[in-house]
């Protein structure tokens, strides 16, 4: 039942992954970008929902509904002002930008917040579980995270496939320069898939907070699970990004179960050998 319990738990945390994932899978679909900040934008969402919960002693979930629009715009605004300047240089240009934007964040938190760390209560939601059987318990939130990361990406998939504006996305991840001949806009088509990755991880900043800890200078690694996942899933490929993320979380799990120094490792050992034996992950995107 032991190992039982601990594939249930790591299906369960490639959820989160799969959640932190998918607008780094987007960014790099669309715009071909690799976002350096990604996980300290989870952490900046952290700070701005227990600050919005302190100050105002607002249910969670209303933290949730404010931050995830307000980040998606911030990211829209980030794409106009910051990030379409360095497309026009190239790739290396941008990672340049997003790694230096990473570090702004990092001191402009440790300057607010200091280095203390803190984690987000969710009450009973956070803590509690239902039991499946006397030996298997499934966490209410680790469920409900696995159902949003679901959520999440059939939203996006049934946009990208059904509106004119998630065909114009599609249009200019595959050919930019056709798309650009038929009309599209390409500074508003990317500053939409930023704004769709922002709010995602916004959405992952806040569930990760209610599970563990953070500071200002747990970005990176987060950045690097994220990375993992949408790599060993498939470049541009959102399911293949759930998929990873669950791949992750299940070696993560089961090394835990074997021995706990494992845990990280074990990922790290994964990805490694997908880079290595299938570069292309393992559910491909179009744009992969």
């Amino acid at each position: 039942m032991d190992w039982f319990n601990a594939v249930i738990q790591g299906l369960l945390l490639g959820g989160l992954y799969a959640l932190f994932a998918t607008g780094l899978s987007i960014m790099f679909g669309v715009m071909r970008v690799v976002n350096l900040a990604h996980g300290d934008l989870a952490v900046v969402a952290s700070f701005l929902a227990l600050s919005m919960v302190n100050a105002t002693n607002a249910p969670l979930w209303v933290a949730v509904v404010i931050t995830t629009p307000l980040f998606a715009v911030l990211g829209y605004l980030t794409q106009r002002i910051l990030l379409q300047r360095s497309l026009r240089v190239g790739p290396m240009s941008t990672l340049v930008v997003t790694f230096g934007l990473s570090i702004v964040i990092q001191n402009v938190l440790l300057k607010i917040y200091s280095a203390d760390t803190r984690t987000l209560g969710g009450g009973g939601f956070a803590t509690g579980s239902f039991h499946l059987t006397n030996d298997i318990a499934i966490p209410y939130l680790s469920l409900a995270t696995f159902v949003l990361a679901v959520v999440v990406i059939v939203a996006i998939q049934l946009f990208l496939s059904r509106t004119g504006l998630g065909r114009m996305l599609r249009a200019s991840s595959d050919d930019p320069d056709t798309a650009t001949l038929v009309g599209a806009d390409s500074r508003h088509v990317y500053g939409i898939a930023t704004a769709i990755a922002f709010g995602t991880v916004a959405l992952a900043g806040i569930m990760m907070a209610m599970r563990s800890s953070f500071d200002p200078a747990t970005g990176p690694s987060r950045l690097l699970f994220a990375f993992e996942a949408v790599v060993i899933g498939g470049l541009g490929s959102l399911w293949g990004t759930l998929l990873g993320g669950m791949v992750l979380g299940l070696t993560q799990s089961v090394g835990a179960q074997i021995d706990p120094a494992l845990t990280i490792l074990l990922g790290h050992l994964v990805f490694l050998a997908v880079l290595a034996f299938r570069p292309q992950g393992l559910l491909p995107g179009r744009t992969a």
